[in-house]
């Protein structure tokens, strides 16, 4: 029986009582790759933002490494949600000193974690100069800093051209062989196909779906029914 890093039980939230997620329960297998699907305000961002502490449940447990969640657990986690959070006037070095200080973290971290994103031979470039593509593995690299067990990728590939998906998509699969379990979320099913082990599916605010991912399964099928099976008019989600 594989071992669980992450498991969700019953997690509600709504916002000026409209739902945003309702009870969604789901387990996440340690050093895997668990792809988040679901279309454009399925509820997928609050359901992570819930996970890392930016929201609180409005009801529903949270555990992390078998124990009930709690802010002690950030340590641990990795998180890129939404753009990735850069001074565009430093350097990628410079980007990362200003968090390792913030976090009392020692300076050899940084040109570790470059090293993993690729990101060495950036130099004195600044972050402002950079592609999205690789805006985006600096942002992984400032999740990867405090060496999480968890990292958390919010829509990674939203903007990358086609390399850009490429490279990110070989950087994730990566991570399970060092150690780091993935949630990546995505509205992109040939994202997530190539990429996860395991995928959950949430619309309107339900996950309608939770299994491995089988050879030949016909994903788009499956997604659309679980889509059209909890679409609600006049919901708002996040």
């Amino acid at each position: 029986m594989q071992e669980h890093i992450l498991e969700i039980q019953d997690l509600c939230k709504s916002f000026k009582r409209q739902t945003a997620v309702n009870n969604v329960s789901l387990t996440v297998a340690r050093n895997s790759v668990y792809g988040l699907l679901g279309p454009n305000g399925a509820g997928k961002s609050t359901l992570l933002k819930m996970i890392t502490g930016m929201l609180r449940p409005d009801s529903g447990t949270i555990r992390f490494q078998g124990q009930e969640w709690t802010r002690k657990d950030l340590s641990r986690i990795g998180v890129l949600i939404e753009a990735p959070p850069l001074y565009d006037n430093l350097t990628a070095r410079e980007n990362l000193k200003v968090r390792t200080l913030a976090l009392g973290l020692p300076q050899s971290r940084i040109e570790e974690v470059l090293a993993v994103v690729d990101l060495t031979a950036t130099r004195k470039k600044r972050a402002g100069q950079f592609s999205m593509g690789m805006k985006q593995r600096l942002g992984i690299a400032i999740a990867l800093l405090n060496q999480p067990e968890l990292l958390i990728l919010d829509e990674p590939t939203n903007g990358l051209d086609p390399i850009g998906i490429q490279e990110l998509r070989e950087l994730i699969r990566s991570f399970p062989q060092q150690g780091i379990t993935v949630i990546l979320s995505s509205h992109l099913l040939s994202e997530v196909e190539q990429t996860a082990d395991h995928i959950g599916i949430i619309a309107g605010g339900v996950l309608g779906y939770q299994d491995p991912i089988s050879p030949g399964q016909d994903l788009e099928a499956l997604f659309m029914q679980v889509a059209a099976a909890h679409r609600r008019d006049g919901a708002v989600h996040a």
